[in-house]
């Protein structure tokens, strides 16, 4: 059976714990922050086992659900120690030195970091597009006001004001949304790897009252022609800051470490 570790506890973590006896695999270890061992095992089940950092617990397999900070902290440490590890805060690979950190650990623990498809998709398409000539790569983030609380948009916009007509809160490079909106940008940050890199891609915010989903649009141009991929996502019920897609693309490929043929 598959053991799995994961960073954090949040909404991701439990759907992926839940998720987990279905594919064949278990949960093995949750990595927290100081003090946390106990809210850990309340989110994701009494035996899980609990720890500041990886330890000589080895599981087969890490995902970090802990935003970029868990990346930041334990990433090259899990990545040297040569265990693979899948990561949703593609976001904090904006900083090069992050970037070349993971890289280089990667290497030597002869392994891999894998960065999943998170809330979007389309990304195969974009990367294979990649290896002729991209002209142009522009993402494009839509959610309802409520969607961008607790978001530099509160300092642009007056979200709860917004009853009628959507409003442009960023427009600008993948890199500068990543590191305004590391909450809320991994989607861009995405699409930046796969495609023409994060300062090359343009992406614009939009908080709009018309829209009741998370709305991501992809719209490329190159040798291979044009590109235009939408997807309107549902969060996981209850939370409304989480898009299920994104726990979805985690147990998907968790999935996959196990499966002989496969995407």
């Amino acid at each position: 059976m598959l053991r799995v570790g994961v960073i954090g506890h949040g909404a991701i973590a439990q759907y992926l714990a839940a998720a987990l006896p279905g594919i064949g695999a278990e949960l093995v270890l949750a990595i927290t922050r100081p003090g946390r061992g106990e809210v850990a095992k309340n989110a994701l089940g009494p035996n899980v086992r609990t720890a500041e950092a990886l330890g000589l617990a080895r599981p087969d397999v890490v995902v970090d659900c802990a935003g970029h900070e868990g990346l930041r902290q334990h990433g090259a440490d899990i990545l040297r120690a040569g265990v693979p590890l899948i990561t949703v805060s593609i976001g904090a690979l904006s900083d090069d030195a992050l970037h070349q950190e993971l890289t280089k650990a990667a290497q030597v623990g002869r392994t891999a970091l894998h960065l999943s498809t998170g809330a979007i998709g389309g990304l195969d398409a974009l990367a294979s597009a990649r290896v002729g000539s991209l002209q142009s790569v522009t993402y494009t983030g839509r959610k309802p006001p409520a969607g961008w609380k607790g978001s530099p948009a509160e300092e642009v916009l007056d979200l709860d004001a917004l009853t009628a007509e959507a409003a442009t809160h960023f427009e600008g490079s993948a890199r500068d949304a990543a590191a305004q909106y590391p909450k809320n940008a991994n989607v861009a940050a995405a699409v930046a790897i796969a495609g023409v890199g994060f300062d090359n891609t343009r992406v614009s915010l939009i908080a709009d009252p018309n829209v009741h989903a998370n709305i991501h649009e992809i719209h490329a141009t190159g040798d291979f022609g044009e590109l235009t991929f939408t997807i309107s996502g549902k969060t996981l019920p209850g939370n409304a800051r989480t898009s299920a897609l994104a726990a979805m693309s985690v147990v998907k490929m968790v999935a996959g470490q196990n499966a002989a043929i496969g995407f």
